[in-house]
């Protein structure tokens, strides 16, 4: 599966319009110092500007929660965005007419990695996770939780649909692959978009949507 990496972020002060079939991703880094406070204000500041920019309205649509808790703006013209933010970066994906999800986790040590994996994941993953070298488990925890995390987000579905009720293939060399299975009512597998991204060093993450190929653009905002 192909990466989007740090080095494809352009750092611009606005991002040009969202074309019809494009897919905005815009990273904003705070300080160090950010308190999770900080980062969640200055994450809401960054999605109504944006919105306020891709909409053309001096006003920033109101954002509303679906029923399992995703953020959307009924009056954004179609436009459809999600977020996600862990230590100091915020991740922010737009695009016009399609759902999304996006996610992204700080790599940090977990001691209870196999656990989480056999709690969460289907079976199959979490016995190849174990069978991994110990060095190599914790980054391929991540790209996996990540990537069901999309996923889950862009049908709009919390925790509760079920993190082992969609599998990604691992290869040898513990990398996280492709989706290969997903629950009935979330589609075929063959309808899914997912990009792992590596935002930026030590983030892992992934961007998702059901839908046609899109042209993903990344941008970095100023904060």
């Amino acid at each position: 599966m192909q990466e989007l990496t740090a080095d494809a972020f352009v750092r611009l002060d606005q991002p040009p319009p969202l074309g019809e079939d494009d897919i905005h991703l815009c990273r904003l880094a705070l300080a160090e110092t950010a308190t999770p406070r900080d980062v969640a204000t200055a994450a809401r500041a960054m999605l109504d500007h944006l919105l306020r920019h891709y909409t053309g309205s001096p006003v920033a649509p109101e954002i509303l929660r679906g029923p399992h808790g995703k953020p959307h703006a009924p009056a954004a013209g179609g436009i459809e965005f999600n977020l996600s933010h862990s230590g100091p970066y915020v991740l922010l994906a737009f695009a016009r007419g399609q759902a999304l999800g996006v996610d992204v986790e700080r790599r940090r040590r977990r001691l209870s990695l196999l656990a989480l994996a056999r709690r969460f994941f289907a079976a199959e993953e979490a016995e190849a996770l174990a069978a991994l070298p110990e060095p190599d488990r914790p980054a391929c925890f991540l790209q996996l939780w990540t990537r069901k995390e999309a996923v889950l987000k862009a049908l709009g579905e919390g925790l509760n649909f079920g993190l082992h009720r969609l599998t990604f293939a691992i290869d040898a060399t513990g990398s996280a692959g492709a989706l290969q299975r997903i629950a009935q009512e979330a589609g075929p597998v063959a309808d899914w978009q997912v990009r792992a991204l590596a935002p930026a060093a030590g983030l892992v993450g992934a961007l998702a949507w059901r839908g046609a190929e899109r042209g993903v653009c990344a941008f970095e905002l100023a904060a």
